[in-house]
């Protein structure tokens, strides 16, 4: 059975994989009857949401239901441009409007409207031609958890360098990678929320202890 097409990459692009992700999410109906995705979105409200909530199920893409998104994790999630579920993610919603707050001083009086972010969001992240817009900073001054295009892949800001992004997770941090100018992904109000103080959740393998594991059993196969 072909694997849907329903988990999505830094930029934002949709496509199919047998890998899972560890958030749902969704920007509303974008499948047809056949489960096919036929349009990038159908709402502003980009979200991502808990893969559990209140034992709630649902069929992945039934007719007329919003698509159900996945991603690696919340760094993912944010590059892309979605935003935490008000219902199902309530405390980190609450956390990341709260920095949103702090880093946008027009939004500090606290009359902050979900709208609003979602507005703010839907026009960093597309362009009028429907590209995905990147934006040029120092790395250096880049906060954990966000998102570049560096080589033609994708890298996380992370206390331990730059990690090298998959589809299945992350790989051993660029040796010497720490200034000069870069490509962003992550949409820069989200930077900024960043920066601000939230700290978006990395999948389990940006663990050093992960990422080492990994490699050994990397090397130990590629010597037998």
């Amino acid at each position: 059975m072909m694997p849907l097409q329903n988990r999505v990459l830094p930029n934002g692009d949709i496509i199919a994989t047998s890998d899972r992700g560890t958030l749902m999410g969704n920007r509303g109906l974008l499948h047809n009857d056949h489960k096919e995705v036929v349009r990038p979105f159908r709402l502003k409200a980009w979200i991502t949401c808990a893969l559990e909530f209140k034992g709630r199920k649902r069929q992945l893409m039934s007719p007329g239901m919003y698509t159900e998104l996945f991603f690696l994790d919340e760094v993912t999630a944010l590059a892309a441009g979605h935003r935490p579920c008000a219902e199902c993610r309530r405390p980190r919603f609450n956390e990341f409007k709260q920095a949103w707050q702090l880093a946008h001083s027009e939004s500090a009086d606290g009359k902050l409207k979900v709208a609003e972010i979602d507005a703010i969001l839907h026009e960093q992240r597309l362009s009028p031609d429907g590209s995905r817009p990147l934006w040029q900073a120092n790395l250096a001054e880049l906060p954990i958890g966000t998102m570049i295009e560096r080589d033609g892949g994708y890298y996380a800001v992370h206390a331990s360098g730059l990690l090298p992004w998959h589809i299945d997770g992350y790989g051993q941090a660029l040796a010497g990678a720490t200034e000069g100018q870069v490509m962003v992904v992550t949409p820069r109000a989200t930077v900024a929320v960043l920066a601000a103080g939230y700290e978006p959740a990395f999948h389990e393998s940006a663990n050093s202890d992960r990422r080492a594991r990994n490699g050994l059993e990397a090397r130990l196969k590629a010597g037998s």
